[in-house]
């Protein structure tokens, strides 16, 4: 009995991925129905900000994600003409340099962060020395530096316990 079930398991299997495959009639029938964001497979490379600050040639034009401590929002590195994002529709998030022994807070800013300003207004709350998840594209290596268009900025840290965001508005 189990042979059979082994058996027959293979079989469908096999028909699967032979009616899958990339030059079958019925693969591309399914494709062509399937809408393209349906399809989107987002393979960012985890990346450690020191390596990439390192060798930002390495990582040009490749999507990278990045955990990190942030630090807070700022204008560095906007305007800058080889590298250009407006400040008036952008705005750079600096994360703290890891590594840094004792309590010593140093921001990472040879790292550059942008995000879009309407974006960035959702995380308006999030508090310096927040963990994030970082996912992007490095599009420029001016300066010797990365430069990263954030695509999506998640804060890692969960809601204090019995704290609801109302009353987070309250505490400020």
């Amino acid at each position: 009995m189990k042979f059979l079930l082994k058996t027959a398991a293979l079989i469908i299997f096999s028909v699967l991925v032979i009616n899958l495959s990339p030059g079958c009639a019925f693969a591309q029938e399914v494709q062509d129905k399937v809408p393209a964001e349906n399809c989107v497979i987002e393979q960012f490379i985890a990346v450690n900000p020191v390596d990439l600050v390192n060798n930002p040639d390495s990582y040009l034009d490749k999507d990278v994600k990045i955990l990190a401590r942030f630090h807070k929002f700022s204008t560095l590195g906007l305007d800058y003409d080889k590298a250009m994002r407006d400040s008036k529709d952008h705005i750079s998030v600096l994360i703290r340099k890891p590594g840094v022994p004792g309590n010593h807070i140093i921001p990472f800013s040879e790292l550059k962060l942008i995000i879009k300003r309407e974006q960035a207004e959702k995380f308006l709350d999030m508090e310096s020395g927040d963990e994030v998840l970082i996912k992007g594209k490095v599009f420029s290596s001016a300066l010797s530096d990365p430069w990263i268009d954030i695509y999506e900025l998640k804060s890692l840290e969960p809601q204090k316990a019995g704290e609801n965001e109302s009353e987070k508005k309250a505490k400020k």
